[in-house]
């Protein structure tokens, strides 16, 4: 059976944190330093690492690393 992903990508930035707080830790590792920023109430992770130039299935891996510990 596959595992479905408790984070998504088109999950807002600020509704993962409310859900997951210890993924504000993984977002500024990668460098999403916004976290707290009112961009961040309509940012999906998806746009965020659009915009960030980022990997988005490497970001959801380790999001979703802090959720199944949650």
């Amino acid at each position: 059976m596959v595992k479905k992903p408790k984070i998504t990508k088109d999950m807002t930035i600020s509704g993962v944190i409310k859900r997951y707080p210890r993924a504000v830790f993984v977002f500024m590792d990668w460098g999403l330093h916004c976290v707290g920023c009112p961009a961040a109430q309509d940012d999906t992770v998806e746009g965020a690492a659009k915009i960030h130039l980022l990997d988005l299935d490497k970001l959801l891996k380790d999001l979703n690393k802090i959720a199944d510990q949650s």
